[in-house]
């Protein structure tokens, strides 16, 4: 494995824990405490989170990951190297489990959600309308994250890179005339 591959995977892995850790807990904790919040309230608090959610530092960490991992895939056919299919899947399950599935189904959804007005009269409805559809892809982005992280560690080989200082030294006096 190239260290240019092993900086890339590892720093895939590190993303994409983060990314995993944030929609677990949106599943856990987040999404849980805002449906029993009075529906105009819940409404309101996930309007507002998915306003500051866009922010510098949650791109750089959710598009950047996405950027790794496809750079992971590229390599993964460059660098033929043990656990490449592994790096190969953990990227895919980051590109389509959270990607493919953000951009298509929560994304939408919160745009939805975004023109609700907190004071209607189907506030209510639209705030369970809601709760009923982003939940479950949202729990998709977390499994899928799970497993990316998973898949990606998996294609880390064991041991050092550069082999022991045994072997090093080894490798050295083979090469020096007279050693």
């Amino acid at each position: 494995m190239t260290e240019l591959t092993r900086a890339v995977t590892i720093a895939s892995i590190v993303g994409t824990g983060l990314m995993a850790g944030l929609f677990f807990t949106f599943s856990a904790v987040i999404m849980r405490s805002l449906e029993k919040l009075p529906p105009t309230q819940g409404l309101m608090a996930m309007q507002s989170i998915n306003l500051r959610i866009i922010n510098p530092v949650f791109l750089l960490v959710f598009l950047g990951s996405a950027a790794l991992c496809l750079l992971v895939a590229v390599l993964s056919f460059i660098d033929e190297t043990p656990g490449r299919w592994w790096r190969l899947v953990g990227a895919v399950a980051y590109l389509v489990g959270i990607m493919v599935v953000t951009f298509a189904v929560n994304v939408p959804l919160n745009d939805t959600l975004a023109a609700v007005d907190p004071n209607s009269a189907t506030a209510a409805q639209s705030w369970q309308d809601f709760l009923s559809s982003w939940n479950p892809p949202n729990h998709v982005r977390t499994v899928a994250g799970i497993l990316a992280v998973v898949f990606l560690a998996l294609g880390l080989p064991s041991g050092s890179t550069t082999g022991s200082a045994a072997q090093v030294e080894s490798q050295q006096s083979q090469v020096r005339p007279g050693a």
